[in-house]
């Protein structure tokens, strides 16, 4: 009996064992050679050494800061802009779909069914210098706005900031729809008559149930699209220019091209840890940690 007893205890932490050794070594050990590499010095020629060389830290990101500023201002206008886009398309999902809903779900993630690198050098056509889409900004005056912004240059937009944050917005906005799909779903209808039977406004009803319902799915989103956003290179490597380029591409020609590894892993801790504090500060502001 304490045998079975004893085996029934144990059955859980059988199951969580191949994820945690998973975890360990696709993710922890690697860590911890990027640690470690971070305070090497050396080359490639003669070899590299764990000298304890913090200074490399500094030094990467006293040269590197504008990559930093740049690619987290890059960031978050992408992931306001999945916001403002994806919200209401995810309420219409979640509300007024109807047995139109898995269709228009599957169009959501219709782009994952192509690769990363193909859906980002579609862009380069889309925004084509001539164009439709960039004549139609023009004929808006939407151009006139960016440029005054700095965000385009003349009737140019490819090679400007405002192509990378279409790429990241476009290649990002799955990762905002559908949690805050999945928190508008759970929403219970009744809340919504119960707050038009006490005569609120359908204005009044988002503001006081909807959206702090929603909260989770928010925080979710932009969580998942700012962070792999910071980090991204590919958008600003085929849509941007050499003073569009984001700490990403910083680190991936200091890995293949310089072969400063020490500098390339001190950049990419020095990213993480920026990332992992305003994270923290944001989750803790927003006031949920029920997380969708």
């Amino acid at each position: 009996m304490r045998k079975a007893s004893t085996r029934k205890r144990l059955v859980p932490y059988w199951l969580l064992l191949p994820g945690i050794l998973w975890l360990i070594v696709f993710f922890a050990l690697p860590m911890v050679y990027q640690a470690s590499t971070s305070v090497q010095t050396g080359s490639l020629e003669k070899g590299f050494q764990v000298t304890w060389h913090f200074q490399t830290y500094w030094d990467a990101f006293k040269e590197y800061y504008p990559q930093f500023v740049r690619s987290l201002l890059y960031a978050g206008t992408a992931t306001l802009l999945c916001l403002l886009l994806g919200y209401p398309l995810a309420y219409l999902i979640a509300f007024k779909a109807g047995r139109w809903r898995n269709i228009v779900l599957v169009l959501v993630i219709a782009p994952f069914f192509t690769s990363f690198l193909i859906r980002t050098l579609a862009w380069k056509t889309i925004l084509a210098d001539g164009g439709p889409v960039v004549h139609a900004l023009a004929t808006l005056h939407v151009l006139d706005v960016t440029n005054w912004l700095g965000w385009t240059e003349g009737s140019r937009v490819l090679a400007t900031p405002m192509a990378v944050v279409c790429g990241l917005t476009y290649n990002f906005l799955p990762f905002m729809i559908l949690p805050l799909y999945t928190s508008l779903e759970r929403i219970d209808s009744r809340l919504h008559e119960a707050a038009g039977d006490l005569y609120a406004t359908p204005a009044t009803t988002f503001r006081k149930v909807t959206f702090p319902l929603s909260m989770p799915g928010v925080v979710s989103g932009t969580l998942l699209t700012f962070i792999p956003a910071s980090g991204d290179y590919v958008n600003a490597e085929l849509l941007g220019s050499t003073d569009q380029k984001m700490v990403g591409n910083v680190i991936q020609s200091q890995f293949l091209r310089v072969l400063d590894y020490p500098t390339a892993a001190a950049l990419s801790f020095i990213l993480m840890a920026i990332v992992l504090i305003m994270v923290t500060v944001y989750i803790r502001r927003a006031g949920t940690e029920d997380l969708v």
